[in-house]
């Protein structure tokens, strides 16, 4: 008789499985101790409408940045298990073993203290700290920062290579680099129909100069930049802009084994003001692109000593302290973080005043390695037909310069 009924019972139980419940036997971890088809019967609720338990696929109740098949398939097997189970209970209630509401209480949880001296092990009660309570009125007042701060220094070995017409002047050489750049940027999430970046970067390159026989060093890098814009929103990422870049040196520099001066403080300045739309696009911290485009555009070229120095260097005609035009201008930045570890920064700029152009693309592609340490790649390619042809180059003038050395990085909030 008993034989009868357990034959009974495995029959039931099988013709209340449908067809597709069969696919959760086919899990990878399918055995008696881990699927729950093999668990004893407890009943602990009744639907009357049996429609609200489909064996129909789980929907997607959940949705992941990363692949989520196996959560589906998860939610998928579960819910096609608690479906057989919830019609063998129905559909033969002899086979329930337990009531959900008559179930005994689990045991409390308890700590086996032992006395050497004694030889005995008592039963205790598990002491549970409750934490502090933290409310409302102890939770520091949340603040609001109108403006966010980035700034990073460095100082590193280079290597550079300098085209003979590059218009700051240098030779190739061994030298040392220092950086440093600040980025000032309005709070977006505070002001979202607000643009306003300010950014100011300065890099100083000083190396030992073997064929100059006049001076023991020489400055091969001098570049201090300024760029400002300010924007309001015109629709989704688009802002009407006006845009503000400086750009200048502070060091003098001469041509080898020479007293000619090629550089100095203010000579060359450039000054660029224009009026256009900007495109600014953010996604988290791992890429950023934003471009301008200033139709009206304002550019002024300045060189304050022109004694010593050829100031058609510059495209500015010979005997004049500047020369402005107007014209478009648009400048492209780009931001890329492949990794935690790698990142690429670009930044493409050009100016017309429709009889010549200007342009200007520097590369940055840094290695961090660790917190402190960093390996750089820097190329800077210019084009400006407003100034004397090259023989070589013609137009065209190249910088690259490869740098090993410490980086120091900090951001904050005001």
């Amino acid at each position: 008789m008993r034989k009868k009924l357990i034959l009974t019972a495995c029959l039931a139980i099988a013709a209340a499985i449908p067809a597709a419940a069969w696919s959760y036997d086919n899990a990878p971890d399918n055995t008696p101790g881990n699927n729950m088809l093999y668990a004893p019967l407890v009943y602990d609720h009744y639907a009357a409408d049996e429609a609200a338990h489909p064996a129909a696929p789980a929907s997607k109740l959940y949705a992941l940045d990363a692949g989520d098949e196996w959560l589906q398939e998860a939610m998928e097997n579960s819910e096609r298990a608690h479906d057989v189970r919830y019609r063998a209970m129905i559909g033969n209630p002899q086979l329930v073993a337990y009531n959900a509401n008559r179930l005994p209480e689990a045991p409390p949880e308890g700590v086996i203290p032992g006395d050497p001296h004694q030889g005995k092990l008592t039963i205790a009660p598990q002491q549970i700290t409750a934490p502090e309570d933290v409310t409302p009125a102890d939770a520091p007042p949340l603040q609001l920062h109108n403006w966010l701060h980035v700034f990073n220094a460095s100082l590193q070995f280079t290597q550079a290579y300098i085209s003979g017409n590059w218009y700051q002047g240098g030779e190739n050489n061994l030298a040392l680099l220092g950086s440093i750049n600040w980025n000032c940027n309005l709070n977006q999430d505070m002001h979202p129909n607000w643009l306003f970046n300010n950014a100011l970067s300065y890099k100083l390159g000083v190396a030992t100069t073997h064929g100059d026989s006049i001076r023991n060093y020489l400055i091969n890098e001098d570049n201090f930049l300024f760029t400002s814009q300010l924007g309001y929103k015109a629709v989704k990422n688009w802002y009407y802009s006006a845009m503000l870049q400086f750009t200048t040196q502070f060091m003098n520099n001469y041509k080898t084994n020479t007293r000619t001066m090629t550089a100095a403080f203010l000579s060359p300045a450039e000054l660029n003001l224009g009026l256009g739309m900007t495109y600014n696009y953010k996604k988290a911290d791992d890429r950023m692109f934003t471009l301008a485009i200033a139709p009206l555009s304002y550019n002024l070229k300045y060189c304050r000593n022109i004694t010593d120095i050829d100031p058609t260097r510059f495209g500015i005609d010979a005997g004049h302290h500047c020369k402005s035009s107007f014209g478009s201008n648009f400048e492209a930045k780009w931001l890329w973080r492949f990794t935690p570890n790698v990142m690429l920064t670009s930044r493409l700029y050009m100016f017309t005043n429709y009889q010549y152009v200007q342009g200007d693309w520097e590369n940055t592609l840094d290695l961090s390695i660790g917190k402190y340490l960093t390996t750089q790649l820097y190329t800077h390619l210019r084009f400006d037909r407003s100034r004397t042809r090259d023989d070589d180059w013609n137009y065209w003038q190249f910088k690259e310069i490869l740098s090993l050395g410490v980086v120091y990085r900090f951001a904050t909030v005001n």
